[in-house]
């Protein structure tokens, strides 16, 4: 029983690099020759895998391209269940989006490919519900708010909106071309107007329910 455990740390290793072979030889591709013109089998020739290899770990063409969506997402559902007290949802996001403002090479393809394609671009888009969600639960933690209060939805739903126009707001201009500094400024302006507007809601949910707890006395 105990010869066992290392050989399957061994399978495991070698399935997380084939998967990461394909990722990276099929960015290089897409960066090179264009996401629509590259096909699974160059892919697999180039990664040396078949075809059927490629499947077993992505369903299409595209899960490739956004293959780091799923951990990302994980990363941001641990921070927010695990933000101390006094630290909000837009707190733990400011952090989340700075740490990847210093992108390595894979991240720089991926963003570089998007912005060559709006299709590729719209369907990311998309697959940030399950991000937006997240927001959901954190903010109405943050507001108070009960499962039916639209107002966790609202916030969450400007939260995307303002961070994606911010990812998308110059697709033609290459993504290593804004600073660092840069960068911090316009996700600090996005973060200061999402924190106000947060602010107003909570000062307005304290309202209601001091005018509730006053008519209660009457």
């Amino acid at each position: 029983m105990a010869t066992s455990t290392p050989s399957l740390g061994l399978r495991e290793r070698k399935k997380q690099k084939t998967r990461e072979t394909i990722s990276k030889v099929a960015l290089e591709l897409f960066a090179e020759r264009g996401y629509e013109q590259t096909t699974i089998a160059e892919i697999a020739d180039a990664a040396e895998v078949s075809p059927r290899t490629i499947f077993a770990y992505f369903p299409s063409k595209e899960d490739i391209l956004f293959c780091d969506l799923p951990d990302a997402h994980e990363r941001l559902a641990r921070a927010l269940r695990g933000r101390p007290e006094g630290v909000t949802a837009l707190d733990v996001l400011r952090e989340f989006i700075v740490a990847s403002l210093d992108p390595d090479r894979t991240q720089l393809l991926r963003r570089r490919v998007l912005a060559s394609n709006e299709t590729l671009r719209h369907n990311k888009r998309a697959r940030f519900a399950p991000f937006e969600q997240l927001i959901v639960e954190a903010t109405a933690e943050d507001l108070g708010a009960g499962a039916d209060d639209i107002r966790p939805q609202i916030v969450a739903a400007a939260v995307v909106a303002a961070l994606t126009a911010v990812q998308d707001r110059d697709p033609a201009a290459p993504p290593e071309s804004y600073s660092r500094e840069e960068a911090m400024a316009v996700i600090d302006d996005v973060m200061d107007f999402l924190r106000g507007g947060l602010d107003a809601l909570r000062d307005d949910r304290r309202a209601v329910a001091a005018s509730a707890a006053g008519d209660g006395d009457q």
